[in-house]
């Protein structure tokens, strides 16, 4: 049975917009009240889901799409070309393939452009931004910040792409040498990569200020490729569909998932497919140091803690953004009371739950903190015990399992499947994978590819004046290339967008 036409529109978690299109929920981003945009409803497929168990995986996400994406918007041929396109450009047939090692199962995500997991999300965002953009002939200044691997995929996901300038801000000294490779080689000249001295919040932070600033979003058409974007959730809610599907014949119905999280988007997906009708008993929030998120389902204090530079730095990240989501859900779906939770945080650092909400949260969400010794030995087992390589932060999913499985009683049920996400190929982290097992990750050939490619970069000051500035004369530059006596007269032009 096929799923029901969307009705859904989209609203802010602090009730500042309401009645949104879907797609001027993605071109919103962050919302104009600093909120997050989300469904104002979330559909149910408990009864129907199963019908999709035949299902090749760019099928299925346009099955999960079409709920959230009325005909309307985008018509059905066009929304089926789009998924289609996506995922033609992961290396597996499966796109996101399970592997079975011992007693878990990984998902491996990372077979796409750049061997991570946001490939999944950003190969179709890119794809609708540009759909979307050729429509109503406008442009698009996309800015976006990354710990390492939504940088890559980014850009990847808008190289070459029509009406679109892709902006991405990273730390400097603080993603691998590859991501930064990654990055810094695709020379499309849409693709502007900035390295600030600063940290992944930081960089987030300037991001958010861009867009709060209204009259330089609209000027400048800002669009979100962090997972402030509601769009990158929905993309990724598909893999938890697929891999159930997968391995439901060896299992006795329901799964669980144990997800490596900084940003807490790739496991808010999982919450979304949970809300959805899918049989999820765990969903294992697994941090390392950088421990905001294991903090608050341990204690009920989501405080602000300095970032530390550790050897999965993509999950180095202080103040998860997605967060704010699941908290609109843990509030009762109450906009006042989390606005003014959220807007003390902003001036404190620090959010305390309630004993009734942190009772609510731990019915969602079992977590576990993988130390940096957590992931040097998980790493350095599965070598050794199932010649299985890890990324360090998938070695952060395995150690939660290693840490939960008695409180959780997984392990005593039979026929019950935990799936660790696999966030991204070894590879891309080499020098920790190495220090594990003291020799060289073999690379991909794609990724030894880009090892020592040309690059092209700029060093930013760490503020957002000087984002706002490069971005300013950047798209002057790329839209005007002679000089202009009158740069005023020059911007007033570009509000059109």
């Amino acid at each position: 049975m096929a799923a029901k036409p969307s009705s859904i529109k989209y609203k802010s978690t602090r009730g500042g917009a309401t009645g949104l299109t879907f797609e001027e929920a993605v071109f919103e981003g962050l919302a104009c009240d600093g909120g997050l945009m989300i469904p104002d409803s979330i559909p149910d497929v408990s009864a129907t889901f199963k019908s999709w168990s035949k299902l090749k995986f760019h099928e299925l996400a346009y099955e999960v799409a079409k709920l959230y994406c009325s005909e309307a918007e985008i018509p059905a041929a066009d929304l089926k070309e789009l998924m289609c396109r996506s995922y033609s450009t992961f290396l597996h047939p499966d796109v996101v393939p399970i592997v079975k090692v011992d007693d878990l199962y990984i998902m491996e995500l990372f077979h796409g452009p750049t061997f991570a997991f946001k490939d999944v999300a950003l190969q179709a965002l890119g794809n609708l931004y540009e759909y979307f953009l050729k429509r109503s002939k406008r442009k698009l200044c996309v800015v976006g910040a990354t710990s390492g691997d939504t940088g890559g995929a980014a850009i990847y996901g808008m190289r070459g792409k029509e009406n679109v300038e892709c902006f991405i801000l990273f730390p400097q000294g603080r993603v691998s040498q590859i991501q930064k490779q990654q990055m810094t080689s695709v020379l499309d000249a849409n693709v502007h990569c900035l390295e600030l001295e600063g940290t992944f919040d930081d960089c987030q932070d300037i991001v958010k200020d861009l867009f709060g600033d209204l009259p330089f979003k609209k000027q400048y058409c800002l669009g979100a490729v962090n997972s402030i974007n509601w769009a990158r959730i929905m993309f990724q809610i598909t893999y938890y569909f697929y891999t159930y599907f997968k391995l439901f014949p060896q299992c006795d119905g329901t799964m669980s998932f144990s997800v490596p999280t900084g940003n807490f988007g790739d496991i808010l997906a999982g919450y979304y497919a949970k809300r959805m009708g899918l049989p999820v008993k765990h969903l294992i929030v697994a941090t390392n140091d950088n421990d905001i998120l294991h903090r608050f389902f341990d204690s009920g204090s989501y405080d602000k803690y300095p970032v530390k530079a550790t050897c999965s730095p993509s999950m180095d990240i202080g103040i998860s953004s997605n967060f704010e989501r699941y908290l609109f859900y843990v509030f009762g779906q109450d906009p006042k009371k989390l606005s003014e939770a959220m807007t003390e945080f902003k001036k404190t650092g620090k959010l305390a739950a309630s004993n009734q909400d942190l009772q609510t949260a731990r019915l969602d969400f079992a977590s576990a903190c993988a130390t940096e010794k957590n992931q040097q030995d998980t790493m350095r087992s599965w070598d050794q015990k199932y010649q299985y390589t890890l990324d360090p932060h998938t070695a952060c999913g395995v150690s939660a399992c290693d840490q939960l499985r008695y409180k959780l009683g997984w392990a005593q049920l039979p026929r019950h499947a935990m799936v660790v996400l696999g966030t991204a190929h070894p590879g891309k982290f080499g020098e920790a994978v190495q220090a594990a097992l003291k020799r060289p990750v073999v690379l991909p050939p794609a990724l030894a590819a880009v090892e020592h490619a040309p690059t092209r970069f700029q060093v930013v000051p760490c503020t957002t004046q000087s984002v706002r500035n490069t971005i300013e004369r950047t798209v002057l530059r790329r839209q005007y290339p002679a000089p202009c006596d009158c740069l005023s007269g020059v911007r007033r032009m570009l509000v059109g967008c």
